[in-house]
Formats: structure tokens, C-alpha cells, sequence
């Protein structure tokens, strides 16, 4: 298996592509002398600032209001990320954020994932100032996209919005 190193990173960003509600979503990461863009879900990135801010809190560590940085243009993504895993280094005190690589499908296809052993996976090594400043940045661009109805939760279309609420039907998950 693979395993590419970015230690440390210099920059680390999401960037998202397409109108919303069919945006592609990007993990934008430069450091060690390369640039590396790998295709992600929007819910994958969600997790990950909710597993930040819980880390944070754990680590307790708060920080100034970070600056927020400019949302890369992403490059073709060199994979599509299929799982993404978070620790922190105490020794030194850095989180590290492992993304492996998941199968690409074309439209209708079903792909097994490749084996864990044969996907290949990259380390951003991230300090605590850097952590601040991506979760600020993602949430930015997470929060972007189609606004929320406030009465079910669901994201709403221009173009109208059947609201479960409204009719008395639940949407079932």
C-alpha cells in the first residue's frame, strides 16, 4: 500500500464546485513540495469538522478567531476519498488526518472498493493553528450551499421545495 506523507502541510482547504445542490467537493492539501487534490462527499467533510471540534474541545484548545483562507480552485482530483480517520500526536502535538482511496464508478456501475492493503492513503500532518483554520474554512464553504428549510431541515431548491412537514409526511432515511 501507499503512503503519502505530507508533513508538514502548509495549506489545507476544501473547495467545492458546481451550483449547489450539485456541487463536487474537494480536499485541497499542499506541503512537502507537492500539491494534492483528492475528490470527497459533502457528508465525509462534515464528519471531519464535527470529529475536529470534538478533538479540539478534548485537547482543549481554543484559538483566536482564524483567518479565513481562500477557497483553492481544485485541480482533477488524484482519488476519490473512501475513508478518513483523525488523531493527534501528543508527543508532537499535531493531528494527523489520514484519507484512503475509495473506487471511482462511472454512472449506473457498482465498484467493490479495492482492498484496504492495496488502497493507497496519504498523512496531513496538521498544527493546531492549521486545524483552526481548515474547520473555519470548511464550515464556510459547507454553509454555502443550498439554505436549509426551517421547518424540516431538508436543503431547499430555487425551484421549489416539497417539505415533508408541510403535506404531514416524514421522509424516510
Amino acid at each position: 500500500m501507499a503512503i503519502y506523507e505530507l508533513d508538514p502541510v502548509d495549506q489545507i482547504a476544501v473547495a467545492a464546485v458546481g451550483e449547489p445542490g450539485h456541487r463536487r467537493f474537494f480536499l485541497v492539501a499542499n506541503g512537502s513540495g507537492r500539491t494534492l487534490t483528492l475528490g470527497c462527499e459533502k457528508s465525509q467533510l462534515q464528519a471531519l469538522i464535527l470529529r475536529l471540534h470534538q478533538m479540539l474541545e478534548a485537547q482543549q484548545i481554543e484559538g483566536p478567531e482564524a483567518a479565513q483562507e481562500d477557497t483553492p480552485e481544485p485541480g482533477e482530483p488524484e482519488w476519490q476519498i473512501a475513508e478518513m480517520g483523525l488523531g493527534y500526536h501528543e508527543a508532537r502535538r499535531m493531528f494527523v488526518l489520514v484519507a484512503s482511496q475509495g473506487a471511482v464508478a462511472e454512472a449506473g456501475e457498482s465498484v467493490e472498493p479495492p482492498p484496504a492493503e492495496d488502497a493507497p492513503s496519504v498523512r496531513f500532518w496538521l498544527s493546531r493553528d492549521q486545524v483552526l483554520a481548515f474547520s473555519k474554512q470548511a464550515e464556510s464553504v459547507l454553509s454555502a450551499g443550498r439554505p436549509l428549510c426551517p421547518r424540516c431541515g431538508l436543503p431547499m431548491d430555487p425551484s421549489g421545495h416539497p417539505c415533508p412537514v408541510m403535506n404531514g409526511a416524514r421522509p424516510i432515511f
